[in-house]
This record gives structure tokens, sequence and C-alpha cells, in this order.
């Protein structure tokens, strides 16, 4: 079995201070009370040497990405432009946004982009957040089914939402692929022949939440995606990358048992 222990390797504080989780000192205390594991099993013992390209490791819990050519990013998607590196017709896609930003030159010192890959899909008139990842054991894991990553929506949808809503959108609603149930939902505001309604939801299937809430009577006239699990868009402008944070990634490495 392979294991990222290694007489040879890098001490295991030092490591966890390259990652940015402490100061090698802070390191060294987080090691003495037990709250760092290797490959599962906690260590204490100050002189233990791993291999960061190997070794997996977690603090308190939470994943620490040692391997420093590993790349993640949110990119708040806007309107219009596809969710593909690269499209033959040449309509503005993802791709193009990681040239335009230098995100290749950036983190991969010239690496095609192709090493560069989204996490899902949005449709071209979906907005909001989208993952960017070279991490490819990560991101085939956020898109299986199996592990159900909750994604959060914001919905404007035409009419007024009935009180009932949320509960016939928890039970289930039929469509023609088979039944989808939100896992939770919100009616955010309300004017005369518009809504704006929040929901969570644990599918990946195409064009689902507009689906959705079509066959419920409410068409949808704007669609933004605002989490992925623990991710959140927030104030981040349309068109704009950033690299997720060290608990962000953690907690999706969490979500997909990493």
């Amino acid at each position: 079995m392979t294991t990222g222990t290694r007489p040879d390797g890098v001490r295991l504080q030092k490591v966890l201070a390259q990652a940015g989780v402490a100061s090698r000192r802070g390191a060294e205390e987080l090691i003495a009370a037990g709250r760092v594991t290797v490959d599962g099993k906690v260590v204490r013992e100050m002189g233990r040497r791993v291999d960061p390209e190997t070794a997996v490791v977690h603090v308190d819990g939470s994943r620490i990405v040692l391997q420093d050519d590993l790349v993640h990013l949110a990119l708040n998607k806007p309107r219009g432009i596809l969710s593909t590196m690269h499209d033959d017709r040449g309509r503005p896609c993802v791709g193009d946004l990681v040239v335009e930003r230098g995100i290749v030159d950036e983190h991969f010192t010239g690496a095609p982009r192709a090493r560069l890959f989204h996490v899902g899909r949005l449709d071209a008139d979906t907005e909001g957040l989208l993952l960017l990842t070279n991490d490819g054991e990560l991101g085939h894991r956020l898109m299986h089914p199996s592990y159900e990553i909750e994604k959060t929506y914001l919905a404007e949808v035409i009419g007024q939402v009935p009180r009932e809503m949320g509960r016939r959108l928890r039970d289930g609603v039929e469509l023609d692929d088979g039944p989808v149930r939100v896992h939770s939902f919100k009616l955010v505001d309300s004017t005369p022949g518009r809504s704006l309604v929040e929901l969570v939801i644990h599918e990946g299937r195409k064009h689902v939440v507009r689906r959705l809430l079509d066959e419920v009577g409410h068409p949808v006239q704007r669609l933004v995606r605002t989490a992925i699990g623990e991710v959140r868009l927030g104030d981040q402008r349309p068109g704009r990358f950033r690299p997720l944070t060290r608990p962000e990634v953690g907690s999706l490495y969490r979500s997909v048992g990493m």
C-alpha cells in the first residue's frame, strides 16, 4: 500500500509550514496536540518525515494540500459564457476567460489550458459559481452523484410563488427523466408578477433547476449559482477568478471523503 511516510522525506512540521497552515513552531504545537494525521493515523512525534507528493495530511479533520502545483479556483461565470475550455465554433467560453485573466501564465507558467478543467457545468444563460482545478480526483468526486454535493441557486421566476411551493419541491417533482427533490427552499422576495427564490439541490442533471421550476409553473428569468458545498460566491465580480482559501479546499476534500 502506498504511504506518504518516507525516511528521506521532508519533516512534517516544515511541510505544514510551507502549506501555510502555521509557522514551524505552530505546526509543532499542532502535532504535539494530536491534531495532525498522516494517511489516517495521528502523528505526535516531531521527527516524522513525509513525501509531500503522496502523503494525505489532515489538520483538525481538514485535508491540507501539500502539492504546490495543485490549483483550486472559483469563477463567477457571466451570462453568455459556455462552460467549456474550448469551443470549436468560436463562441465565448470559460477557456477564453482563463487566457484573458492570465490564469495559465500565473499558475502553470505557460502550460496548456487543457490542464485546468471546470468541475461540472452551468448552461450559457446561468451565472455564478464555477470551480476550476487541475486536481483530477477531487474534480471527479465532486461531479459524481453519489457524493450528493449541495449546490445553492438564486432564481428570479415569473409569478408569485404560493406558500406551499417549498413543501411540494421537497416532496419531489416528476420530470421526464425522473423525479427531483430540493434539499431546501426559501422565498427571498416577491413583487407582483415576480419572485426571487433560493433553493439547495444535490442534482446535477442538465438544466434541472430550470426544468424543475418550469414544471411547477414558474419559469426562470434569471438563475445564479451562489454556492457549491461550503464554497460561496459572495461579492465576487462576474468574470473574475479567485483562489480558494485553505478552509474552502479542505471542505471540498472533506465532502468527498478525501
